[in-house]
């Protein structure tokens, strides 16, 4: 199971990050059908300091903060999701 956690107050880029992050588990999803994961949008701010989040939107895959203050295209965000499962079947 990976979880891919959208940290921001929900801007308009965060949402779009969001979108991102589904079309990369879309696309994990597509390779290996048994793959499980979800997206969570979390906006308390207490919580993007336990990430070292100091601008948003931020991505974290598995908690770990993979991105802060950008947008990273699709295929970006699924090698960090397929870094995560080879990590977690390590």
């Amino acid at each position: 199971m990976v979880t891919i956690k959208i940290l921001g107050p929900g801007c308009a880029n965060c949402k779009r990050l969001a979108s991102l992050a589904e079309q990369a588990l879309g696309e994990v999803r597509a390779e290996q059908p048994n793959f499980d994961g979800t997206v969570e949008k979390v906006t308390d701010m207490a919580e993007f300091l336990n990430y070292g989040l100091l601008s948003t939107p931020g991505l974290v895959v598995n908690e770990k903060l993979v991105s802060s203050g950008r947008l990273p295209s699709p295929k970006t965000i699924a090698e960090w999701i397929r870094e995560a499962v080879q990590a977690s079947s390590a």
